[in-house]
């Protein structure tokens, strides 16, 4: 038998926690990311369990306990037990019981088989007891150790339940499936099939989910599929992913950054057709129109900052399909530093107003030119 064995499963408060569940013969198994990662060895971030016990009786019980209990999603059966400042969402098993491609309404269940059975993937109907057994009872072990995305049941049932699948199907092949083996026929058919149901999903969860799949660590073979079957101008017209793959290559060594890759991906409106925060927007509109500018990575350094320029040299070197400058590192920490050693009060009183204002412009653009290397002396000279 499978055992996990964990140090967020050890801790006592989340033991704690399934103590309470269980004290009056409820059942409490770990289930989803926390399993599934933990089988991959990859960091584990959210606690889900799941039980048998009623969003009232998991109430009754928490306090029973002395623990903390936030309703946080109490009509589709989600409690939320907060145990030494950790979280861990307490969902009740579930069925569908009917699906309009955006929302399920679903039914409150005994059989862990049947809450099962209403998941997305194999690999993430996985099961755990408080002791690290593992209960699998799709047999999605074997999807997870081949690296494997595969629908439960059908996928185009899984699909219809929550169009949103289709962007988890390419977001989870990104982040945990095997690119040898490539991406499930079945899934593929099935998501081409129904490309018009994306239109019903609201543009915040479809921008939440591109943004997760661009987070991956190589997104572009998925973003491939996505164009090759019709996902990708569906959710993001106009766009291109031409550049995305070589970006990645250039990203080497360079955090991954969703937005960065969501600006080389381009489109008719990214502003508009998504739902980017105020500073996410801000920063695809800026880093768009610094890579696609004429401004040096120099001088972008020089003008905002060392982050922003190097990642408009990476967008721009993707973009135009060249390398990016063996210097660049050098170029932008020197840059960033750069002090212009003019004020405004060297060139007064012999200027001023828009003479003045003409002058410093001027001379900054000379000293950005010599590299941030000439003087204050040899700036001045030049107006004599």
């Amino acid at each position: 038998m499978t055992q996990l064995k964990q140090p967020w499963l050890a801790d006592a408060a989340t033991q704690s926690v399934c103590a309470a569940l269980t004290a009056r013969g409820a059942q409490a198994l770990f289930v989803g990311g926390c399993v599934r990662n933990a089988l991959m060895g990859v960091p584990v971030s959210d606690l889900d369990i799941a039980t048998d016990a009623t969003p009232q009786e998991v109430m009754a019980l928490a306090r029973a306990a002395g623990i903390k209990a936030i309703p946080t999603g109490i009509d589709h059966g989600t409690v939320t037990l907060v145990k030494n400042h950790i979280p861990h969402e307490v969902t009740t098993f579930r069925k569908d019981v009917a699906t309009d491609g955006r929302r399920a309404v679903v039914a409150f269940s005994k059989d862990i088989a049947e809450d099962a059975a209403r998941r997305d993937f194999t690999m993430n109907a996985i099961y755990a007891h408080p002791d690290g057994s593992v209960v699998d009872p799709l047999g999605g072990m074997a999807d997870l150790v081949a690296r494997r995305v595969r629908f439960i049941g059908t996928a185009q049932n899984r699909i219809r339940e929550d169009y949103l699948r289709t962007l988890r199907y390419f977001r989870f092949h990104s982040w945990y499936g095997d690119a040898d083996i490539g991406f499930d026929p079945e899934a593929l058919a099935a998501i081409a099939a129904n490309l018009e149901g994306l239109s019903q999903l609201s543009l915040e969860r479809i921008t939440t989910e591109l943004l997760k799949l661009l987070a991956a660590p190589d997104p572009a073979p998925s973003v491939a599929v996505m164009r090759q079957i019709g996902v990708l101008g569906q959710i993001l017209p106009g766009s291109d992913d031409r550049a995305l793959a070589p970006l990645i290559h250039l990203e080497a060594g360079n955090v991954a950054d969703p937005i960065r890759r969501l600006a080389a991906l381009g489109g008719e409106d990214l502003l508009t057709g998504l739902r980017l925060s105020k500073q996410d927007a801000r920063k695809l509109q800026n880093l768009r129109e610094a890579a696609t500018g004429t401004m040096s990575a120099a001088e972008l350094a020089y003008r905002f900052d060392a982050e922003v320029a190097r990642s408009a040299a990476l967008l721009r070197a993707a973009l135009l399909e060249q390398p990016v400058s063996p210097d660049l590192e050098t170029d932008l920490a020197r840059s960033a530093a750069a002090v212009f050693p003019i004020v405004a009060a060297d060139l007064m009183p012999e200027l001023s107003g828009a003479a003045l204002g003409a002058a410093l412009k001027q001379l900054e653009k000379s000293w950005i030119s010599s590299g941030f290397c000439l003087t204050k002396a040899e700036l001045l000279e030049q107006l004599k």
